[in-house]
């Protein structure tokens, strides 16, 4: 596989697990014990820390991307695999 291919492999593992774990950690201005500001939105977060998404996505992209890595140098799970599991 060549670096580019990898590279925008986990490019889009990255981005699908910034998704995932977005809403992981989120607490409300109810739950952090602040007031709100009027308009907010009840479900609003009352804090966003960047980094600490990045740094999440980051963990958990490098290790869905090394399992994927794993399974095209050994071939654990193939299209042919896959075939003969569906009816």
């Amino acid at each position: 596989m060549k670096f580019q291919s990898m590279l925008a492999i986990y490019a889009l593992f990255w981005v699908m697990s910034g998704f995932l774990v977005l809403p992981f950690g989120v607490r409300t201005a109810d739950e952090a014990g602040v007031t709100k500001i009027a308009g907010q939105a009840d479900s609003a977060p009352h804090s966003f820390s960047f980094a600490r998404v990045a740094m999440r996505a980051t963990i958990l992209a490098s290790a869905m991307f090394l399992l994927f890595l794993a399974n095209y140098h050994f071939g654990w799970l193939t299209t042919d695999t896959l075939l003969r599991i569906s009816p």
